[in-house]
């Protein structure tokens, strides 16, 4: 399997990402999120601290209600 330049910078980005919660997260693993379409970031994120939510709940639910907001 090959990746592109995009999923190498997408995934480069989450590690980033994942590297602001490490030490907090015990014993979750520490998670970076980047939700993308059309090569455009969308959300993105970490887990925050023990109790709640990972980080991709955290961000589908937010970018389901900026999906909400945009069609109400």
């Amino acid at each position: 399997m090959s990746f592109s330049l995009i999923d190498r910078e997408m995934m480069s980005r989450a590690l980033m990402l994942a590297a602001k919660g490490c030490y907090t997260t015990s014993p979750n693993p520490t998670v970076g999120c980047v939700i993308s379409v059309d090569d455009q970031i969308v959300g993105e994120g970490f887990t925050r601290p023990l109790g709640g939510y990972h980080a991709e709940i955290r961000h589908l639910i937010r970018c389901l209600m900026l999906l909400i907001a945009v069609f109400m």
